[in-house]
């Protein structure tokens, strides 16, 4: 029995020992803050403390009376000396942490955007879901906690996320001392055009060449594909009703499947045969799949189409090829804009401002592109106006291009880049 006792004394001791030492101090602080409500999470690791935010935001940072919603904040703290990192994500809360959180040893804010996921305003109304408002969210934060953290910030997010940080940065400049946008495009127009050209010319001509032979395969074998994929919707559970068709949401994947396949990473060397219906029906899902087209993942993202319909622009597919196949009659848009909504609002006003700013007063931001990755083709390549730079990685997609796979000396050149506009140096 002593001994029960001895052991239960002792493995106490050693909970209070592993204990974050800021705890108390960390929990007073987010009790002192207003208009955020906390609670406590499972960290996976112990040198940091996990909590998950709600952040009282307005509808409409111009008018209060407009009403609020809660933004959900995954917020990391590991010291109170070291520097704070910013995910501004595009969708829902991406609950993975940044590869700059182990780099620089940092605290972090992981931010889930407006309109997705739990941070959606009663009704939703369409009118306030504008970079605008989405970057005052940001502010808003950054306020908050920059009472509490005075060293270096930095903004970061991926992709549609990447996108919000680059708009963040041209809209609240001071903010963060460095932005670092991964895989962001800056889409100029509704149909961006950089995107027909880009596939026109990655990769080698032998690998185009397959992939286009795969999609015209897949038109020309289309009713008994269509037959199989009857059955996979049914198994899945997918409608088509906002495209029209299964047969609609056909054409659109085999469509995007050129887009798809590079921004995914999918290999030259094995290519189905394509005799093979069931092989090539696999193939094409793998790439392309109809789910995209379906009104479950439609309604998953009609905030992100609404933003792209109306402020950031997006892509379209090129029927020049395809003619024969196909529905429609010009290039059809790859966004899908809520009901009640439509594409004679997009404005592009904020993006010929913003190309302005880039060119000319875009400081401090270090871009991370993948050089097979689709959404390179509207990347951002600094003028020589400005001290920020890009870093685009050979042979990479949309989710391989990362600072951890960097040669040893682009990463180099990467954190010296970043030391130069920070002083900071990454931790391994």
């Amino acid at each position: 029995m002593l001994k029960k006792i001895t052991t239960l004394v002792f493995f106490l001791i050693t909970l209070l020992a592993i204990a974050h030492p800021d705890q108390k101090k960390v929990e007073q602080a987010l009790y002192n803050l207003k208009n955020v409500t906390f609670k406590q999470l499972e960290s996976k690791d112990d040198a940091y403390l996990l909590y998950e935010l709600k952040v009282r935001q307005l509808v409409d940072h111009t008018d209060p009376t407009k009403g609020y919603f809660y933004q959900k904040v995954h917020f990391y703290h590991r010291d109170f000396d070291h520097p704070m990192i910013m995910e501004t994500n595009g969708y829902d809360l991406y609950v993975r942490a940044s590869e700059m959180v182990n780099y620089l040893q940092s605290n972090y804010l992981n931010i889930e955007h407006r309109y997705f996921g739990e941070s959606i305003p009663e009704g939703k109304p369409w009118q306030y879901l504008t970079m605008e408002q989405v970057t005052a969210d940001l502010h808003e934060i950054n306020l908050l906690f920059k009472e509490i953290y005075t060293q270096k910030w930095i903004s970061t997010g991926i992709s549609k996320g990447g996108q919000t940080s680059i708009y963040y940065k041209y809209f609240y400049p001071n903010d963060v001392d460095v932005a670092i946008p991964y895989v962001a495009p800056f889409n100029q127009s509704l149909e961006e055009p950089r995107i027909y050209s880009f596939l026109d010319n990655v990769g080698d001509k032998t690998c185009r060449n397959k992939i286009l032979d795969i999609q015209i395969k897949l038109f020309e074998n289309k009713a008994p594909i269509l037959e199989k994929l009857k059955w996979y919707a049914k198994g899945a559970k997918l409608t088509f009703n906002y495209v029209g068709s299964l047969e609609k949401a056909f054409e659109y994947a085999v469509l995007e499947y050129s887009f798809g396949f590079w921004q995914s990473g999918h290999s030259c060397v094995t290519f189905p045969n394509t005799r093979d219906i069931d092989a090539l029906t696999d193939h094409f899902l793998s790439v392309s799949n109809i789910d995209f087209f379906s009104d479950q993942t439609i309604k998953r993202f009609e905030s992100h189409y609404y933003q792209a319909g109306t402020q950031l622009g997006y892509y379209g597919y090129d029927i020049s090829l395809f003619k024969p196949y196909v529905s429609f009659t010009t290039n059809p848009l790859a966004t899908f804009m809520p009901p009640g909504t439509s594409y004679d609002s997009f404005n592009d006003v904020l993006i010929q401002k913003v190309k302005t700013w880039l060119e000319n007063d875009a400081n401090n931001i270090l871009y991370v592109y993948g050089g097979t990755d689709t959404w390179s083709a509207s990347m951002v390549i600094p003028s020589d106006k400005v001290n920020s730079k890009s870093f685009v990685l050979p042979n990479k997609d949309h989710g391989q291009a990362r600072v951890k796979n960097m040669t040893p000396t682009m990463r180099n050149d990467f954190f010296s880049a970043l030391e130069k506009m920070t002083g900071l140096k990454p931790a391994k």
